[in-house]
């Protein structure tokens, strides 16, 4: 977890504020559910490696007894969440009375995992998802994908790639390679690992789980025949002809769909490919999953799919769902390294003056008028070594100052105008 100091929040919310402008043109609106959740929710399973990082939370008060309690359970009752989808099947099932059929959901929130810190993965984490609830209909995933694309794109990301596959095509894989059908999970936990690990580490991984040595290599063999780069359709027909009877003509026949509409729309924006090493982490998918990658970002940073089953385990009744989750810390990542910490057509300036001077009446009314113009206004006390302070507010992303120092009509003195700092220190 970590302290996020003034220039990268600004850049959070214009980042959070673009992309939630774009999800509103898509009829989405803002939903939100609490950090905390009961444990039992959270160990269902459908968490996938993610139930392992919860940060659980002690029974409180007369709750609390620790001389009986024999086990975690007698301990813990809630825990915080580590995603935001589970949080909404819970708000779904609690509240579906009073929501529209379908649900077109926007959520941003911190989540928090008990992992590992690395390059834009912390314990505590901005996670930001659109979902729609009640629609069995795979224009659905259309629009999650277009949508989510096009927050990326607004963001000034290039270069996109779209991955699609789908949870029943690997469960087609696995039964034509001959896995242990109580196993599937454990072969997509290992094969979901391809993105970061050599083929080695992985087959590796799975001898060392106990799966059969003939299926690890047929599975090795069914994905070396494939072509990354191929065309979405193209993709698909070789794999569908080599699962034969194993393949789900359902899952098929809904990525095609998918892939096809979505081509149309993306034009020469960004890419599309059917890849059948897609797994994604949650247990929960059912269906089409896909992520997207970025040539700036070494890990994807956006990813989804469908969950229909989801909800009604909680509810008692089949509701159809489907998301994309926007991996926030990496894309603030990306845009950090750039230079983009401001945001897009704000200008600041400071206004300096003396402490105990006549000087405030006049400062509070220019203040006022700056900002009524649409620029940002910080008051400023004068400091001892005024070069000093115009260097730093410079340095802090300020445009320019107003400096009240007795003048009858002080203006604005714009840092552009001048001298940029490097010049001038490399100048003295």
């Amino acid at each position: 977890m970590r302290d996020i100091l003034p220039d990268e929040v600004e850049l959070r919310d214009v980042t959070a504020e673009t992309i939630l402008a774009v999800y509103r043109r898509y009829g989405f609106r803002r939903v939100e559910t609490p950090a905390l959740e009961n444990i039992q929710l959270l160990t269902r399973g459908e968490g996938g490696e993610n139930e392992k990082l919860i940060f659980k939370v002690l029974k409180r008060g007369e709750k609390l007894d620790l001389g009986a309690a024999t086990s975690e359970a007698d301990l813990v009752d809630l825990g915080l969440r580590f995603d935001l989808t589970v949080p909404l099947a819970r708000y779904y099932a609690n509240n579906h009375a009073r929501l529209p059929r379908p649900l077109k959901a926007v959520q941003i929130g911190p989540v928090w995992r008990a992992e590992r810190q690395q390059r834009g993965r912390y314990r505590q984490f901005t996670q930001c998802d659109i979902d729609i609830l009640g629609m069995t209909s795979y224009v659905a995933e259309v629009e999650l994908i277009l949508a989510t694309t096009e927050a990326l794109t607004a963001l000034g990301l290039r270069n996109l790639t779209v991955r699609l596959n789908d949870r029943r095509i690997l469960v087609g894989m696995a039964s034509r390679c001959g896995f242990d059908p109580s196993r599937y999970n454990s072969v997509f936990v290992a094969l979901d690992k391809l993105d970061r690990h050599d083929q080695a580490a992985v087959i590796k991984e799975m001898e060392e789980a106990g799966h059969p040595t003939a299926a690890i290599s047929k599975l090795v063999g069914l994905l070396s025949s494939f072509d990354p780069v191929t065309a979405p359709h193209r993709g698909l027909n070789e794999m569908r002809q080599q699962l034969g009877e194993d393949a789900s003509v359902e899952a098929f026949d809904a990525l095609a769909m998918i892939s096809r509409m979505v081509s149309e729309e993306a034009g020469d924006s960004w890419r599309i490919r059917f890849d059948p090493t897609l797994v994604r982490g949650m247990s929960y998918y059912t269906g089409p999953i896909f992520e997207i990658g970025s040539a700036e970002f070494p890990s994807s940073i956006a990813g989804g799919g469908r969950y229909d089953e989801l909800i009604g385990k909680i509810l008692g009744q089949d509701v159809p769902a489907t998301g994309f989750s926007i991996g926030f810390e990496r894309v603030v990542s990306i845009l950090t390294e750039r230079a983009g910490t401001r945001r897009p057509g704000e200008r600041r300036i400071a206004m300096i003056f003396e402490e105990g001077t006549d000087d405030l009446k006049r400062v509070l009314q220019a203040a006022r008028q700056l900002r009524g113009e649409g620029i940002a206004v910080s008051l400023e006390i004068r400091g001892k070594r005024l070069s000093a302070q115009l260097a730093m507010l410079e340095s802090h992303g300020f445009d320019g100052v107003v400096v009240f120092d007795g003048a009858d009509r002080p203006a604005v003195r714009w840092f552009e105008d001048q001298p940029r700092r490097a010049d001038r220190e490399a100048r003295s």
